[in-house]
């Protein structure tokens, strides 16, 4: 395996996107550990779901742990951006704006990513919104990474859609955590922050920006 993970792990460094190295690689070994104690706990394939895809760099890191365990990951994104993608903000790229529309669409550039990475076999790519999708889903999730919009709106609306699906035992990861202000938006730190404070969740780890949490409670109890 190990030099299938140190391809994947190349791959995913080169791909476009925002997470360092050590924050892929910290979402990969979580990930993984919600794997293994899922093979352990309880029959059947493990459900892996990721809220805001990009381009597909943090798909790889997930989807390595889910190619090592027997998961599947379902990567849910709309593909046209978040609020910080949109044109005249920091993280705009205009070479991912589709001419046709004018709007930004990193569809085939996640595609292409996943077909690179050969792991099209233990990732599925859910297209729409992602409160929608998680309105309708039944399946108890092993492992949440939630990094979509990071506005209050979108940011609470996955939070509240998904977090309940997450199974006692089971893995949530928040990305760009920043308990200082001057280092980042609040949303995702407001979310952090109200997972800890319910009692429900226990976080088992924490790398630059990105917080893990275990289910130690189930929620609503």
């Amino acid at each position: 395996m190990t030099g299938r993970l140190d391809e994947l792990f190349a791959l995913a460094r080169s791909t476009r996107g925002f997470m360092p190295d050590e924050e892929g690689v910290a979402l990969y070994e979580a990930a993984r550990r919600a794997g293994e104690a899922a093979e352990a706990r309880r029959p059947g394939t493990p459900v892996f779901v990721e809220i805001g895809a990009w381009c597909g760099k943090s798909t790889i890191y997930l989807g390595a742990a889910a190619e090592a365990t027997g998961a599947v990951l379902f990567s849910v994104d709309h593909h046209h951006g978040s609020e910080e993608n949109q044109p005249g903000w920091e993280h705009h790229d205009p070479d991912l704006v589709d001419p046709a529309d004018g709007r930004i669409d990193t569809l085939p550039h996640w595609r292409r990513s996943i077909a690179a990475a050969r792991l099209e076999g233990v990732v599925v790519g859910v297209v729409g919104d992602s409160p929608t999708v998680a309105s309708c889903w039944t399946a108890p999730l092993e492992f949440c990474f939630v990094d979509g919009g990071h506005g209050d709106e979108p940011a609470w609306a996955d939070y509240r859609g998904w977090a309940p699906l997450v199974a006692t035992g089971g893995l949530l990861a928040i990305h760009d955590v920043f308990p200082d202000p001057a280092d980042g938006g609040r949303p995702p730190y407001e979310l952090w922050r109200d997972a800890v404070s319910s009692g429900e969740w226990a976080e088992e780890a924490a790398c630059g920006s990105l917080r893990v949490l275990r289910r130690v409670r189930p929620s609503g109890a």
